[in-house]
């Protein structure tokens, strides 16, 4: 099978902090991680390789700073990594990153599934997985849970079933081959890199493209392909009060009543 997993490299969430006064990310000193979703992509993307043979391909789009976050990829055991980077794709929104990702994995070539983490913790839209799809013309399944069936070598029948959450349970889902597939953390339990293989990520090549290299309408991509715009970040404030009521159970369950009805709220 010829697999891409999509990662993006996000703060690490533990760490964020806001300027109050400008309402912006402090990003001095924050560490960089890989999406955790994503990392549950990569490694059901390592599983399925072992199964059926193939390859692994992961790409991002970002800064020069992601070839940190590919090349921890690399050393849990991808085959190759592909970093979008141009000034071009800076200022993008859901739906324009989503064009230039598909635009680099018409570029990679033939595959066979991609797979991408349900959402990114820094945004949590959930909307880029299923617009790559959408860009490629192929079917999509998300928040996957486990994937049950996979027919990767016959054509004539080349398809995927899996298992994905919904609303109070989960149902069994199938769709053809090529397909795009979002999973949820409860999909696998992601590896840790050997120290040999972290020696040898170090060094593996990582390919870059721009703008120039993509086959990609300037309309659709950066601030020009983006319908949305961030107006402002800011810290929600808080205004909870607690009361407590002493006395026996009776005594609270009383006082609780007239408070709520004196609240008007019973």
């Amino acid at each position: 099978m010829q697999i891409i997993a999509c990662i993006k490299q996000v703060p690490d969430t533990a760490e964020v902090r806001i300027d109050r006064e400008t309402n912006t990310l402090i990003r001095e000193g924050v560490p960089s991680i890989i999406n955790p979703f994503d990392l549950n992509a990569v490694e059901e993307g390592l599983l399925l390789k072992e199964r059926f043979g193939g390859t692994v391909t992961v790409i991002s789009m970002g800064p020069p700073q992601v070839e940190t976050a590919l090349r921890e990829a690399l050393s849990l055991g991808v085959d190759q990594a592909v970093l979008l980077c141009d000034r071009a794709f800076a200022g993008a929104d859901t739906l324009a990153t989503s064009y230039t990702l598909a635009a680099g994995i018409k570029k990679i070539g033939a595959f066979d599934l991609i797979l991408c983490g349900k959402q990114a913790i820094d945004g949590d839209t959930a909307q880029v997985g299923p617009e790559i799809a959408e860009w490629l013309d192929i079917p999509h399944l998300t928040y996957v849970r486990s994937i049950d069936e996979v027919f990767p070598a016959e054509p004539a029948r080349a398809s995927i079933t899996v298992s994905r959450l919904v609303e109070g349970g989960y149902e069994q889902a199938s769709a053809s081959l090529p397909a795009l597939l979002t999973v949820v953390r409860e999909v696998n339990e992601p590896r840790l890199p050997s120290y040999r293989a972290s020696l040898r990520a170090r060094t593996q090549g990582i390919t870059i493209w721009g703008v120039a290299d993509l086959s990609a309408d300037p309309e659709h991509i950066g601030i020009a392909g983006s319908p949305t715009r961030v107006s402002r970040i800011f810290v929600p404030e808080y205004d909870r009060q607690g009361q407590f009521f002493a006395g026996s159970p009776e005594d609270q369950a009383k006082a609780l009543v007239a408070a709520l009805r004196s609240a008007g709220l019973a």
